[in-house]
C-alpha cells in the first residue's frame, strides 16, 4: 500500500514542477520580447493588441531576418 501512495505521489511531485517550470520559462520569454524601444532590424506591422493583464496598447514588429517578433508598448 506504501509503494501505491509513493508512486503517485512521485507522479503529482514531477507534475507540479514541470507546470511551474513551464509557467516561468512562458513568463521570462514574452517578457523579453516586449518595451520601449524597438531593437534593430525589426520593421512595424499593422497587428496592435491590448495587453489584458495590464490594458495597454502594444504595437507588433517583425524581423524578416530572424522571424522573431516585438512588442512595443504605446
Amino acid at each position: 500500500m506504501e509503494w501505491i501512495l509513493g508512486f503517485y505521489g512521485v507522479q503529482l511531485l514531477v507534475i507540479i514542477v514541470i507546470a511551474v517550470a513551464s509557467w516561468l520559462i512562458w513568463d521570462k520569454r514574452f517578457k523579453n520580447k516586449h518595451g520601449q524601444s524597438v531593437p534593430k532590424g525589426f520593421e512595424r506591422t499593422n497587428e496592435v493588441s491590448i495587453d489584458p493583464t495590464t490594458q495597454k496598447k502594444l504595437v507588433v514588429y517583425f524581423n524578416p531576418e530572424t522571424g522573431e517578433r516585438f512588442y512595443k508598448e504605446e
